[in-house]
């Protein structure tokens, strides 16, 4: 088995692929579901599953080959990541790889820090999904912030990423690149445009 966590639209072929959005969620009640899927945009490929990596899947221990998640780790507190991380290296085989892809922090605030725009902060907390330009208002309002789940809640940086890794038990940590993956099986997931001015990692369970 494979595990692709915060797998959105994107289903690999031989993957356990679930997401944590409350719209697959929905989707996939009986009945209200028929509802959900009509009116709530997007549409969750039937091989994704409703899962919440932090909390816990329904996957054995040690009995992964590889994992993957593309953009997801910076929706994630700061207290959810790191029980993710524990829970994905307990479902890996002694051996097996996880690989990850999400925002370069530090290449953001090099970015802001080379603008010199009047409105570079501006633009800085909307294409880091870090500010908010209004506040939720109504039950419609409150409800797309809640099932869109698209502002970040914690950044990483090459060295800060790492020590989490090196704190839940992942060893021979490398900044990696799309398609330089020992295991043909992430060539299902990965996508160049994801890895673009991105933070991505390659990190394994200890044998």
């Amino acid at each position: 088995m494979n595990l692709h966590f915060g797998c959105g639209l994107t289903c690999g072929e031989g993957w356990y692929n679930c997401d944590a959005s409350p719209t697959i969620w929905l989707q996939r009640l009986p009945i209200v579901g028929a509802l959900a899927r009509r009116s709530m945009p997007p549409l969750f490929p039937q091989d994704a599953v409703y899962g919440n990596v932090a909390t816990g899947l329904p996957i054995q221990d040690a009995s992964c080959d590889a994992a993957f998640s593309s953009h997801v780790l910076e929706h994630l507190a700061l207290a959810d990541l790191r029980s993710a991380l524990r829970n994905v290296r307990r479902y890996l085989k002694p051996g097996g790889v996880f690989r990850m892809v999400l925002p370069d922090f530090e290449r953001l605030v090099s970015a802001y820090l080379d603008d010199e725009r009047v409105d570079a902060v501006s633009h800085f907390l909307r294409y880091s999904h870090l500010g908010r330009p209004e506040r939720p208002r109504g039950i419609s309002g409150h409800l797309r912030a809640l099932l869109g789940n698209s502002y970040h809640l914690w950044m990483w940086d090459e060295k800060g990423l790492r020590a989490e890794l090196e704190a839940a038990g992942f060893v021979r940590i490398r900044r990696c690149q799309c398609g330089d993956a020992a295991n043909p099986a992430f060539n299902s997931v990965e996508h160049p445009e994801r890895f673009e001015d991105a933070l991505a990692l390659e990190c394994f369970r200890p044998e």
